[in-house]
This record gives C-alpha cells, structure tokens and sequence, in this order.
C-alpha cells in the first residue's frame, strides 16, 4: 500500500468520527511515523492557508516540492487535500497530538515547522495572521522563542538574517557558542538522523536549505569575531 493511499485511509478514519487519537495512536512506529508525519503538514497547511483567507497556485506548487507526487499517486493526493479541506479537526488538536507522537524527537518538530514556513512563503508574502498561527503552532510543539525566531530568520526575507537569530543564539553571542549551534544544526541535518525521526525524504531538501544558511551565518560571526 503506498504512502498516498495510507494517508488518504488514516483521514477518511477521522472523517467516520474515529477519534484523532485513535488514528494517531496507531502511527506512533515507524514506518506509519511519515504517514503521520504527512497528515500533520497537510493538515496545518490547510488551517495556515485560512489564515491569510487564501490557497494560492504557488502554495499548492510549494506543497508538492515538499513531497513529490509521482503520477500514479495523483488520484490518492487529491483525496488526501479533499479530506483535508473538510476541517477534519482543529489545527491546535492536530499539533498537540504530533506534540505527543515526537515528543522524545523534538528536532521532528523543527522540520515539520520548516515545511510550514516553506509554505507560508510561497506567494512571497508573509502574512500577520500566518505569523501569528506559526508562533502559536511553534508553542504548542513546545519550540522555544530562540527556535521560533531563528526559522523565521531563515524563510521571511524582511532584511538580511540576523546570523545569530539564524543559529538561535542571543545577540552577540561568542564564537564558541556560535561554533556549537552549527555544529548541531549540521548534525541534525544529516539524511539519516531525519529519516530515524520518520522524516520524509523530500525534506532533506529543507534540511539541506537549513544547513546553507547554518553554514553562511557561522561564516559570517566567524568573521566578524576575527
């Protein structure tokens, strides 16, 4: 049975009256943790996309550079947004219930974070109301304001990103510090640690992003400590 059509049966379960916590439950192992996984950006996607009061073209284009739909799997994708439409379930119980299932994982929690904000930035603006659900779906998941800030450093192009704000350091941290965030940001980025966390693969090209700019703002306090 493929991802697609897993998803699209654990969904249809919500829309029988199966408790959340039912179908959530029976995701917690591995490999059902991507199905879950899915269902949680799909999901908040959808409550974030009413927020600013609008689905654009470029956040379903953004959606499917997240997770890449192979032809064949068109017809269960569409059922999986269809169901996912009809307000199955609060966005505040969705992130509670993915707050319990990686709970002992909680960098999960960050990426999943990640493939939001890549969808909030797709029609190139970023709307209050957007940053306002962001920050109240990042409390839930339990991120610190540290965590909150540097992702929004990395996707809102307001001004160049504060590399501090980018590493979650405090201003002016030392290079010591500095050293150590990156350290752990390219840890965290590695292919296998994300797969271990239930990860899709299609975002170890967030990941990937992530470590560019973890790359490029240790260079720059590197620098400026010099």
């Amino acid at each position: 049975m493929s991802l697609w059509t897993r998803i699209g049966d654990a969904l249809s379960a919500l829309r029988q009256g199966e408790p959340l916590s039912a179908v959530f439950e029976r995701l917690r192992t591995p490999p059902e943790r991507t199905v879950a996984f899915t269902i949680a950006v799909i999901a908040l996607s959808a409550k974030m996309a009413k927020a600013d009061g609008q689905v654009t073209r470029d956040e379903v284009t953004a959606f499917r550079q997240v997770f890449r739909i192979p032809p064949e799997e068109e017809e269960n994708a569409a059922r999986v947004f269809n169901l996912a439409r009809q307000d199955v379930a609060g966005y505040e119980e969705y992130a509670r219930r993915i707050k319990r299932m990686f709970s002992e994982t909680g960098g999960t929690l960050c990426e999943l974070m990640e493939g939001l904000f890549h969808i909030a930035m797709a029609d190139g603006t970023y709307h209050p109301n957007e940053d306002a659900f962001l920050e109240r779906v990042a409390m839930i998941f339990g991120l610190s304001e540290a965590q909150f800030r540097s992702l929004r450093a990395r996707f809102v192009p307001d001004a160049a990103p504060d590399p501090y704000q980018v590493l979650g350091l405090e201003p002016g941290a030392d290079l010591e510090a500095a050293r150590a965030a990156w350290r752990q940001m390219v840890r965290d980025c590695h292919p296998d640690r994300l797969a271990a966390r239930g990860v899709p693969e299609e975002m170890v090209r967030l990941a990937e992003k992530r470590l560019i700019a973890a790359n490029n703002a240790y260079e720059e306090i590197r620098k400026g400590a010099a």
